[in-house]
């Protein structure tokens, strides 16, 4: 195994939460605490932070966790303990802001001031929110702002909408839906150029790219057959793939690598950890398990610095 204390604290995790007392006692009053199907973890700055120099990791980019806060006022709090995070531990935090979606305008203005004035490095999107997903018409004026000031945009996979609670129950969200949820939403905005018609925006998506390395080929091979049928239009596959980013957060794998390479190319695979979903020792473990077939496996081997750290600092200047 490769030794931790031998490794630089250089990699970048593009994959990690910040969940705030506020935010916890928000849902707490609306009852909403178990609205993924599960209890939202605690979290800790401190831990993180031990966590980070245990396993070697020199920078987290933090994002609101699901679901959604009903108040623009969690929202804003949110972003602004994510700032201070960033402001009171210089080179060891970054964060995407959080969206008072479904609420266009609004969502609008508080993306302006996170990027603006709270220094925001990105913008966190929920694949919907109360059923407005990612790629519908409405949200266009959002990404015409965002690729105004070359966002880039993190995906996080929530509730559907539409849930069917029975499969929800019986199969918790985390274990299928989610990778479904986030399919759902990328292939959505594929299927309208969003990417294509704001191409200054980037879009990392989480947990191996769901299955879009399954869906994006039959996606191509069935668009002839919709688009004679007027079902949809026209598509400029390299101009919306070439957008996506992939952290590699969940089930990574050399398998999964080599299934994300048949639909993106090496410099937008990024390291992602799922903290504080995950115990630290887990994480701690998977993270020398990839550092491992980074360093064994032939074909991957070029790929070990770009994938740890060098993609996300092209990605996060």
């Amino acid at each position: 195994m490769v030794a931790i204390g031998a490794i630089a604290q250089d990699v970048i995790d593009v994959h990690s939460h910040i969940i705030t007392p506020g935010f916890l006692s928000a849902l707490r009053q609306e009852n909403r605490l178990m609205d993924e199907g599960f209890p939202l973890p605690n979290y800790d700055v401190e831990e993180h932070l031990r966590w980070m120099d245990e396993a070697g990791v020199r920078t987290s980019v933090l994002t609101l966790a699901a679901p959604q806060p009903s108040s623009p006022t969690v929202i804003r709090q949110t972003n602004e303990a994510a700032a201070l995070l960033k402001r009171e531990h210089p080179g060891r935090f970054l964060f995407c802001a959080a969206l008072p979606l479904p609420d266009v305008e609004a969502s609008i203005r508080e993306a302006v001031f996170a990027l603006d004035t709270l220094k925001a490095d990105g913008i966190k999107l929920a694949t919907n929110v109360a059923g407005q997903y990612l790629g519908c018409p409405e949200l266009d004026t959002l990404f015409s702002v965002l690729n105004d000031r070359h966002a880039v945009i993190i995906l996080h996979p929530h509730r559907p909408d539409p849930v069917n609670g029975q499969v929800m129950r019986q199969t918790p969200l985390a274990m299928q839906e989610y990778l479904s949820e986030t399919t759902r939403a990328v292939a959505n905005m594929i299927t309208r150029n969003v990417l294509a018609r704001y191409p200054r925006v980037k879009v990392v998506v989480p947990h191996c790219g769901a299955y879009l390395p399954l869906a994006v080929p039959r996606m191509r091979s069935l668009a002839p057959v919709m688009q004679a049928n007027q079902m949809v239009g026209p598509i400029d596959w390299d101009a919306n793939l070439s957008a996506l980013y992939y952290d590699l957060a969940g089930a990574h794998s050399p398998e999964a690598i080599r299934m994300l390479l048949t639909i993106t190319t090496p410099d937008h695979l990024l390291y992602g950890s799922d903290y504080p979903y995950v115990a630290p020792a887990v994480l701690t473990r998977s993270l020398d398990r990839m550092r491992q077939y980074l360093t064994d496996e032939p074909d991957l081997a070029p790929l070990r610095e770009m994938i740890l750290h060098n993609n996300a600092s092209r990605l996060f200047p």
